[in-house]
């Protein structure tokens, strides 16, 4: 299995680019190879510290870009439509593959902007403020 690019975000406001493999959202820590020393050791992430991991396209992204925060007319990804307010009052639209359950220590996230660098988000819930659905009718 290849490895998956991610941005790591504690809750701490702490980042770490890499990647890891083998991630489970059932398991409480996972391996982060470091992006600046891939050919050093691995770092042990607890979940329960951060607020997100997010599975990226590149480690840069486009600084100018400003993604979009809400569905256009006739979208409709699979799953629910959420929008996540982060408990540091960050705000993000997307949707589910499955449902959203804040029981669950995590829940992955598809961003409603295609052209986003985050491909999709683990959303750890013990980060998250509130979770609303949207509807068609409201967006």
């Amino acid at each position: 299995m290849e490895p998956t690019k991610v941005v790591v975000k504690y809750a701490n406001g702490k980042v770490i680019k890499g990647f890891i493999q083998n991630f489970s959202p059932n398991k409480d820590w996972f391996h982060l190879f470091p992006a600046d020393n891939p050919s050093g050791g691995t770092i042990e992430v607890f979940v329960r510290r951060l607020k997100a991991f997010f599975v990226v396209r590149d480690f840069y992204g486009n600084p100018q870009y400003n993604e979009r925060k809400k569905y256009i007319e006739g979208e409709s990804p699979s799953g629910l439509k959420l929008e996540v307010t982060f408990a540091d009052g960050e705000v993000m639209v997307g949707s589910t593959l499955l449902s959203y359950d804040p029981k669950r220590q995590g829940n992955f996230i598809i961003p409603a902007d295609p052209k986003s660098n985050n491909i999709r988000v683990f959303v750890v819930s013990s980060a998250v403020k509130s979770v609303r659905q949207l509807f068609d009718n409201l967006e």
